[in-house]
């Protein structure tokens, strides 16, 4: 079974975070929430706390609040995971500066796995992708961001959608462009992780 891993760090934007978590969890996905920040507690950029079940193992540890911690290393993802990256500043700028798992991203994406990214992380965490390849290979590709977040997308050639489209899905790439979209951010995901009757299932639930 395909698992989902989101990865925060402080500075992270709380509802791309927090509504993609809440979708996952409602469609029954097998969901880990990391901390790369050295901490469970990771602080969301509007001063909301969170704790995150794991830490990553791969980055120093500072003085958790648990005793018993738990570990996620980036070993541990396979190719049918999925790795979750949401936005907001400055926790996006911190997951793209956290070296082991953007090496791990691009190994991860090179293997045929997926990634999904919200926000300003499709422009700073995804653009470390090799997307000109991508480009070069199947002759165009399409993501979304964060307006202002377009400049090293496009300097791969990905066509940039509309932000107000919201919810973009190229290949093994899913893209979102701001908080007002991270419901469909989660229910895309959901879809993509079990299927399409589940994502409307849960979206009926919500009434939306």
């Amino acid at each position: 079974m395909s698992r989902a891993f989101v990865f925060l760090a402080d500075g992270f934007e709380i509802v791309e975070a927090m509504a993609t978590v809440d979708m996952l969890v409602r469609g029954g996905v097998d969901l880990k929430v990391v901390s790369v920040s050295g901490d469970n507690v990771v602080d969301s950029a509007q001063g909301i706390p969170v704790v995150a079940e794991y830490l990553l193992k791969e980055v120093p540890v500072e003085d958790s609040v648990f005793a018993g911690d738990e570990f996620v290393s980036l070993e541990d993802i396979r190719r049918d995971d999925i790795m979750i990256f949401p936005g907001g500043m400055p926790g996006t700028q911190n997951l793209a500066d956290c070296k082991p798992l953007m090496d791990k991203m691009k190994s991860h994406y090179g293997e045929g796995g997926r990634v999904a990214a919200i926000c300003a992380a499709p422009g700073l965490v995804l653009s470390q992708l090799p997307l000109d390849e991508a480009v070069r290979k199947n002759g165009s590709m399409r993501m979304t961001c964060y307006e202002g977040f377009e400049p090293a997308l496009k300097a791969k050639g990905v066509t940039v959608i509309d932000q107000r489209e919201g919810v973009v899905e190229d290949g093994n790439i899913i893209t979102a462009s701001g908080p007002g979209h991270a419901v469909d951010f989660g229910l895309k995901i959901l879809a993509v992780m079990k299927d399409d009757a589940l994502a409307r299932e849960t979206r009926t639930q919500l009434m939306l």
